[in-house]
């Protein structure tokens, strides 16, 4: 008799389970306990504190609270930063295990894959985001299917296109040099891209690395030495948190910074090119709740991408460089969807 009720209460859940956002039912069916629950634990894990991935975990946030309200349910989120140390975050990582949350969320590549080798066997699922190339990084098998326990949201750049609007700006441009972190798996498939382009274009490319602020500052004092006559950074998180320490020597030495973010042109560079991060935090949420509450399968839940189309200028360093922000806008929008200016800040 037992038995007999089991099935029939399993059965019944197939039927009584709720979606988020319209998310297929992939996974297998949860407990009677499960389908009646009031709250998730989350643990969210940043990989540095920078404009960029701030702003992906605020919206994050409120875009859970708002999904709680309209779904009955209840978000705790553990937040914590890795401060990009690697015992820092596996340590986070093995308390937010300890703690036994329902579900992670590793902001950017490297806390992305720490939390895949730490899960390897299953048990917590994972949601990434902002991770430029999942394929690349081994997360998953393939952007449709992930294949494992672990999907998210990626910040993928379009880099030729990028380059486009330095040439568009600089029709004579000689000589380009990349700004980049080697350990950032983010950077490779990037730096590649322009590496290939610039040089069948002609254009020389110059290379300075850093694995910290202070070596990405003397990083791009080398680039002023070199004359070159712009600088290429993809999404770079150590870059990133180096812009403020940087972005006024380049401007005086009459050198555009452009980068694979929008924060970096509100941090003080000439250009920011790529997805909206406010979007994207709001897409990482929907997904984390598609896979709690709605009961999606991560192995079936095909990793997000976007339109690469936003181009940010900061007015103040284009004045700077001595260039008219109405001119290179209109000289910018026939390879964007859309072009807006920004003033320098350290943060959204």
């Amino acid at each position: 008799m037992k038995k007999i009720l089991a099935a029939i209460m399993a059965f019944t859940l197939l039927f009584t389970l709720s979606a988020c956002g319209g998310a297929s039912q992939t996974s297998a069916p949860e407990s009677s306990t499960d389908a009646a629950r009031e709250s998730f634990r989350i643990g969210i894990c940043n990989y540095v504190d920078d404009a960029s991935l701030n702003q992906i975990v605020e919206n994050i946030r409120s875009r859970l609270e708002l999904l709680g309200k309209e779904k009955g349910v209840a978000f705790q989120i553990d937040y914590d930063n890795g401060n990009a140390d690697a015992n820092v975050i596996g340590q986070i990582i093995a308390n937010f295990q300890a703690d036994k949350v329902d579900l992670m969320v590793g902001v950017a590549t490297p806390v992305a894959m720490m939390m895949q080798g730490a899960v390897e066997d299953g048990g917590i699922p994972v949601v990434f985001s902002a991770v430029s190339d999942p394929l690349g990084a081994g997360l998953v098998e393939s952007l449709e299917k992930p294949g494992s326990h672990i999907t998210g949201t990626s910040d993928a750049l379009d880099t030729e296109t990028v380059l486009k609007l330095m040439l568009a700006a600089d029709p004579e441009l000689k000589r380009v040099g990349f700004l980049y972190d080697l350990g950032q798996d983010a950077s490779t498939a990037a730096i590649e891209t322009a590496k290939s382009f610039l040089q069948e274009n002609g254009i020389q490319v110059v290379e300075h690395t850093g694995t910290n602020v202070e070596e990405i500052v003397l990083a791009a004092d080398a680039m002023i030495a070199d004359q070159v006559g712009a600088v290429f950074t993809p999404s770079d998180n150590t870059v990133m948190q180096a812009e403020l320490s940087i972005y006024e020597k380049l401007a005086e030495a009459g050198i555009p910074h452009y980068a694979g973010a929008d924060s970096f042109a509100l941090n003080g560079a000439f250009l920011g090119f790529g997805v909206d991060y406010a979007q994207l935090g709001q897409a990482t949420a929907d997904m984390v709740c598609e896979i709690l509450v709605g009961g999606a399968d991560p192995a079936q839940t095909a990793v997000r991408t976007f339109d690469n189309g936003i181009a940010t200028i900061n007015s103040e360093t284009c004045e700077k460089l001595g260039l008219q922000f109405d001119e290179i806008a209109q000289k910018f929008a026939p390879f964007c969807t859309k072009v807006q200016p920004i003033k320098t800040a350290e943060s959204f």
